[in-house]
């Protein structure tokens, strides 16, 4: 059993003028988007184990279509941090605003839970916490290396923000060396002042390539359908592994969480979906996970499968 895991204006309109009208999410789903609902031994095993250790989860926090199908196996992300976020994408359903509270205690706490689900691999992530000095990273590898401590074969993979380009308090998270380090472009070049208006789409490749030049294993993550055109994805794969040769790349269909959040704009077919994967390992990717329901924590564990060991320091 494993553990692991995602405010419209003119400005949309303005940077992709096929941009869907607001209403454009109300259609019917095609049948390849239909996603399990949560519930079965597994999933409430799970839910009771999240609660009495107080963790957050991004599958809630984010909405996650792949809920009910991970929850049922056992399976979630883990949400370090709180669940506050400092910034405010447009794709995003976790709450923004100033977090309260920096909770000490939770890297024992994911610890524990680690130890108690013997997890072969875990997947962590966490809101952005620009307030703090050093964005949360002490708190990141303290994590890291609670878990060591507490379940010690369990391998683990971290889904990290990009600390405003602080370069110290990432080397603080590469020192812990976890085994996957995963920090995600969320969409093309074009797009980010409206899906990423606090991040610098240079910056997340940088941060990619500081953790590959130090021997982690990398990956990254977009969706589509967001705006975004084909042509620009690819762009994007070239850009991602001849800026930091990332080793995993995923890929999954944007499902907008409220009326508030980014139109759709295009339902990707699984044929697409297809095409992306055969491309993006040709570009030189080691593993591309595609489809509409894949999200970046999506059978993460298979894809660490899917590669050579991972090597720890």
């Amino acid at each position: 059993m494993t553990l692991k895991h995602f405010s419209l204006s003119s400005q949309v309109l303005d940077n992709d003028a096929s941009a869907a009208p607001l209403d454009f999410v109300k259609r019917k789903k095609p049948d390849w988007l239909r996603a399990k609902l949560p519930g079965g031994k597994g999933y409430q095993r799970l839910r009771a184990m999240v609660d009495e250790h107080k963790l957050h989860t991004v599958c809630e926090s984010a909405k996650c279509p792949n809920m009910g199908d991970c929850w049922s196996r056992g399976t979630a992300t883990i949400m370090i941090l709180g669940d506050v976020c400092t910034r405010s994408c447009g794709f995003c359903h976790i709450k923004t605003g100033r977090p309260p509270t920096l909770d000490t205690d939770e890297p024992r706490r994911v610890g524990e839970a680690a130890a108690l689900m013997r997890l072969k691999h875990i997947v962590i992530t966490s809101v952005n916490r620009d307030e703090l000095p050093d964005g949360g990273a002490g708190l990141w590898a303290e994590t890291i290396h609670a878990i060591r401590a507490k379940s010690p074969e369990t391998s683990i993979e971290v889904l990290i923000p990009d600390f405003c380009g602080d370069w110290d308090a990432l080397q603080t998270v590469i020192d812990a060396r976890p085994d996957i380090l995963n920090h995600n472009m969320e969409t093309v070049r074009r797009m980010y002042k409206v899906v990423r208006p606090q991040a610098k789409y240079d910056r997340s490749i940088e941060l990619l390539r500081r953790c590959k030049d130090q021997g982690l294993r990398t990956k990254t993550g977009i969706m589509v359908g967001i705006g975004e055109e084909d042509r620009e994805v690819t762009q994007l794969m070239e850009d991602v592994v001849d800026g930091s040769s990332c080793d995993i790349l995923t890929i999954g269909q944007y499902l907008q969480p409220t009326r508030n959040h980014l139109p759709i704009t295009r339902w990707v077919t699984p044929d697409t979906f297809a095409e992306y994967k055969r491309i993006g390992e040709d570009i030189g990717f080691g593993h591309v996970e595609s489809g509409p329901l894949v999200r970046s924590s999506y059978h993460a564990e298979e894809q660490v499968l899917s590669l050579d060991e991972p090597v720890r320091g």
